[in-house]
């Protein structure tokens, strides 16, 4: 916008320049033709006069033209009607002569300037025309040098000075309109990544600060539907777990061991999923809005060694291959292990005890890390989006990869699912660095 304005103001003011300087530039130099054919007109009063007083005495008219013929611009030339010439030398001109024998004065237009023809009477009996002498004054139209240059150029630095004046004041009037809609912009992009109590701009032009009083609005409405989505995920939990107990008390009283085993094992799957359900609902930060990072070699090494027990337990081998040197990614610490627990309890869930687990942290070019979580079970099922929500099959809610995929992308990167080496699954997770999710 600011660019635009600018280069419209510009365009505008040049067009304008032009039609003014321009026709300024021609007039000028007509008012200098002008002004050397005044000059002329006394020049030729001057010279008839001291032709007049010198007669044939052709000495004191050389010596007069002489001095006279240093002004630029302007040459007078005296024509005898013997042929002598006294002046600039002029090509043979028949005007000269009609103007001796019409004993009339006369102006002609030349290349590149004007002349002027005078007949001077001497009086008496040599005011016949084969006696009278004809002043010749040729006036030159003004070049590209003295008072018409220097008058070009101070109207040239005039257009100069007027465009860049011009230029300054669109420049500073688009600013004033760019800097209140481009903190509105910075304001509605960090929303979710600062304190929701901030107050958005609202400066600027009207409609600039009508759009930041409906995005305070906005922010106060999501304050408020965040607040019940605390209170209903928390009546959730709540309603939930009281149902559960009371089915694992009666699964508890099944006589069959191997029907009392399956409900167990489905009634755990039910409470996995309401945890996960519980977990995601109250993250801290939301959907496609990531705050602050963390080395996450530390963190992931941290959550392996956590995992590590149940690894044992199970007759695992979690191999952890890290990074020779810190990681620095643009997701919280929270949030990352939030991430590697939900792929390990994938892996562990679903492939058979003694399976092999590899997580695997590594830099990635340009910032952030590559994090590779794969497995020796039988992999994903083929044919099934196991990335969509309550599609994954299996009997998982699918919520699981579709978070990890979320947060990824929150982060500047993404979720590739693939086969690993042992024919297992293989998630490899992309995150960019501090600055990427941003």
């Amino acid at each position: 916008m600011r660019r635009s304005l600018i280069l419209t103001v510009a365009a505008a003011t040049a067009m304008v320049l032009l039609a003014m300087l321009v026709p300024m530039a021609v007039l000028v130099r007509s008012y200098a033709l002008e002004d050397r054919l005044a000059r002329a007109a006394l020049e030729v009063q001057a010279t008839e006069t001291v032709v007049s007083v010198s007669g044939q005495d052709k000495g004191g008219v050389s010596v007069y033209l002489d001095r006279a013929n240093r002004d630029e611009g302007i040459e007078t030339t005296v024509v005898y009607p013997d042929g002598t010439v006294i002046g600039p030398a002029t090509g043979p001109d028949p005007h000269i002569e009609q103007s001796r024998t019409s004993g009339r004065a006369r102006v002609d237009d030349v290349e590149g300037g004007a002349r002027i023809l005078v007949p001077v009477s001497l009086g008496g009996s040599s005011a016949l025309p084969e006696n009278t002498p004809v002043i010749v004054v040729d006036v030159r139209q003004s070049g590209f040098a003295g008072a018409v240059l220097r008058t070009w150029l101070l109207l040239g630095a005039l257009g100069v000075v007027l465009l860049a004046g011009s230029l300054f004041l669109a420049d500073r009037l688009g600013r004033s309109f760019v800097r209140p809609i481009h903190s509105l912009a910075e304001a509605a992009q960090t929303i979710g990544e600062k304190d929701l109590d901030a107050p958005v701009p609202t400066e600027g032009p009207p409609e600039v600060q009508e759009v930041g009083s409906a995005l305070n609005r906005l922010v106060a409405r999501i304050k408020v539907l965040l607040e019940r989505e605390r209170e209903s995920v928390a009546d959730l939990s709540h309603r939930l777990r009281t149902p559960i107990t009371a089915l694992r008390l009666r699964i508890d009283t099944v006589p069959d061991p191997e029907t009392r085993e399956r409900l167990s094992a489905d009634v755990d799957e039910l409470e996995h999923a309401v945890d996960r359900v519980v977990r995601e609902a109250r993250r801290s930060q939301r959907e496609g809005v990531v705050v602050g990072s963390c080395d996450a070699t530390a963190v992931v090494g941290g959550r392996v060694v956590f995992w590590e027990p149940l690894a044992e337990e199970q007759g695992r081998e979690l191999r952890w291959t890290g990074a020779p040197g810190p990681v620095v990614v643009g997701l919280g610490a929270a949030e990352l292990e939030n991430l590697l627990d939900l792929l390990l309890e994938n892996a562990f869930s679903y492939t058979p005890e003694g399976a092999l687990l590899h997580v695997q942290l590594t830099p990635r070019d340009g910032g952030g890390g590559l994090l590779v979580v794969e497995d020796a079970g039988p992999g994903f099922p083929e044919g099934l989006d196991v990335v969509g929500r309550g599609t994954s099959g299996h009997g998982s809610t699918g919520l699981g990869l579709d978070i990890v995929s979320r947060t990824a992308r929150a982060a500047g990167g993404s979720l590739t699912l693939d086969r690993s080496a042992w024919g297992g699954a293989r998630a490899e997770v992309s995150l960019g660095g501090p600055l990427s999710g941003r």
